[in-house]
């Protein structure tokens, strides 16, 4: 039993540091002699070895506690932004370039199916040290020192985890900051803080609760409260900028980016409320949670004031040449943009109406906004003088977005009814250009009661007057060529079948004109004054209507 006593007092006075394993092994002999000592209070010497023993304890928790608290000095260092990055799935890993740039931050909207890809958990403390620091744990605990264990775990834990989320570009910005922030810089940030909050959870907060669970893994030991103390100011500046941005002033641009933050936090809720189990972690969940929520009530808002910003858009641009408006791409390109997301709008849906069908929704969300816009354009298109103009920007601007529904997913959710009944609207202001452009010129080309020959005697139709509609003829003829040679059909297609809509009603008539009346001025000194242009020369004019600057340009 001395031997033995006297074998463990030199390894408890050489100290943990050399051999850590032979010094516990020392520890619970002399727990042992206590125990035993204890059990026979009628050995003479039993008091003075017990106090003995108890001493050398007492040093040994000291020496311990000391061990501990270099230990977790020397393997809690923050882990660099490059190891962090070799963990992530390789569609993730930021090129050198972009990391240098931004910190390796990927503000493109790239979520979609990286739930699957695969992480590593990073390496926070050697394996082969975890069990030695459950071993200390363990006898600091059983020493009563667990409130000391505690605050050494705590502090050095969650020194080494805020210092690797600065390392990687992780700060706290206020809602001022973020108010103050250029549109280009916000988005950027924002495209970081999604890639840094997948780091963040998938990596380093799933690799603390590893070693948390490992090194208190049978120790009784508050281990779910200090989990929760060392990882609360980095979880808080993490949300706090989600939190800055969504409650920041709201504007249309907005609405992807919050859609993107909103999707994050979806795909990390299971593994936040997994690495934050429990009564002691409650908070955390909650603030994930309640985040994810103001982020959809945000988006949510940011989506109603898209659908009022385009009815009430009051900006004065006049498209002069009767083209798209810049308004009318702006919100196409908007909807198409919403169709990337999809699914994650009809998860926002949910969020507030978890009784009518998502899809239902977004269709409804999706008419309501092309509405809006149609409503706007009415508005916009009675600022024309010329109320050809007004049908021909109308018929322009519907068939862009047909054309472009059809041409996307929105196809699907608006259907072949909404398709269908723009396409009237469309050939319904094509028909009023033609009424509107071209009545007066046909008007002057339709002569009442005139034989086929031009027999004046009995038409009451006279020479002079005759003279008088060719002069007419050419000159609005001429007019319509120098103004509507200005306007634009940007879409191919259209541009051609309302050039040849003119020309069924347009030629015809002339033809007829000429074949009735040609006769009356052909015998005059100047006949070209009269007959300037040929049915055939007419035809090849109409080709250079609706060309815009393109056409005004080859003439120069």
């Amino acid at each position: 039993m001395f031997a033995f006593e006297l074998q463990a007092e030199a390894a408890i006075l050489r100290g943990p540091h050399e051999d850590l394993e032979s010094y516990l092994e020392a520890v619970e002999v002399l727990k042992g002699i206590v125990r035993f000592f204890n059990s026979n209070k009628n050995f003479k010497s039993s008091d003075s070895v017990l106090n003995h023993v108890n001493n050398l304890l007492a040093k040994s928790t000291m020496k311990i506690e000391e061990e501990f608290k270099q230990l977790m000095s020397t393997y809690s260092k923050p882990i660099e932004p490059d190891r962090l990055f070799d963990c992530l799935p390789k569609s993730m890993r930021p090129t050198k370039a972009e990391q240098e740039a931004d910190g390796g931050g990927h503000s493109d909207h790239q979520s979609k199916g990286l739930e699957t890809a695969i992480y590593r958990t990073p390496t926070l403390i050697p394996p082969r040290i975890l069990p030695l620091m459950n071993d200390i744990a363990q006898q600091l605990v059983q020493a009563g020192n667990q409130q000391s264990c505690y605050k050494i775990y705590r502090d050095s834990r969650a020194s080494a985890l805020e210092m690797s989320l600065r390392k990687l570009g992780v700060e706290k910005l206020s809602k001022d900051d973020v108010q103050k922030m250029q549109w280009e810089a916000l988005e950027a940030k924002i495209g970081n803080w999604i890639h840094f909050m997948r780091i963040a959870v998938k990596l380093l907060l799933a690799g603390e609760r590893k070693i948390c669970d490992q090194i208190f893994d049978g120790v009784n030991f508050n281990k779910g409260h200090c989990f929760a103390e060392l990882t609360a100011n980095s979880v808080l500046t993490l949300f706090s900028f989600g939190d800055a941005v969504a409650k920041s002033k709201r504007s249309p641009e907005k609405l992807f980016v919050l859609l993107d933050m909103y999707e994050v936090m979806r795909e990390l809720q299971p593994e936040i409320d997994e690495i934050f189990e429990g009564k002691p972690c409650i908070e955390m969940r909650e603030a994930a949670s309640s985040l994810t929520k103001r982020l959809a009530q945000t988006a949510q808002e940011t989506f109603a004031d898209f659908e009022e910003a385009v009815e009430k858009d009051a900006s004065k641009t006049i498209v002069q040449d009767g083209t798209v408006h810049p308004l009318t791409s702006y919100v196409i390109n908007y909807v198409k943009f919403l169709f990337d997301y999809q699914s994650t709008l009809k998860l926002l849906f949910l969020e507030f109406d978890s009784g009518t069908e998502a899809e239902s929704q977004l269709a409804a969300v999706t008419t309501r906004i092309m509405q809006a816009l149609q409503n706007n354009l009415d508005g916009k298109s009675k600022q024309y003088k010329d109320p050809a103009l007004t049908y021909l920007f109308l018929m322009n601007n519907v068939h862009y977005m047909v054309r472009s529904v059809r041409r996307s997913e929105a196809k699907d959710i608006l259907g072949d009814d909404w398709i269908q009944r723009h396409r009237r609207i469309v050939q319904q202001n094509a028909n009023q250009y033609k009424r509107v452009a071209w009545a007066k010129i046909l008007q002057t080309l339709s002569v009442q009661g005139a034989g086929s020959s031009g027999d004046l005697s009995s038409s009451g139709v006279s020479r002079a007057m005759i003279k008088e509609r060719f002069k007419s003829f050419n000159m609005q003829f001429e007019e319509l060529h120098a103004k509507q040679s200005q306007w634009i059909v940007p879409d191919q297609e259209l541009r051609e079948s309302l050039r040849l809509a003119v020309a069924e009603v347009l030629l015809p008539a002339y033809r007829s004109f000429i074949k009735r009346f040609g006769n009356l001025v052909e015998n005059n000194k100047n006949p070209q004054k009269y007959v300037r242009y040929s049915p055939e020369a007419v035809d090849q004019l109409l080709g250079q209507f609706f060309e815009g600057q393109q056409w005004a340009e080859q003439k120069r």
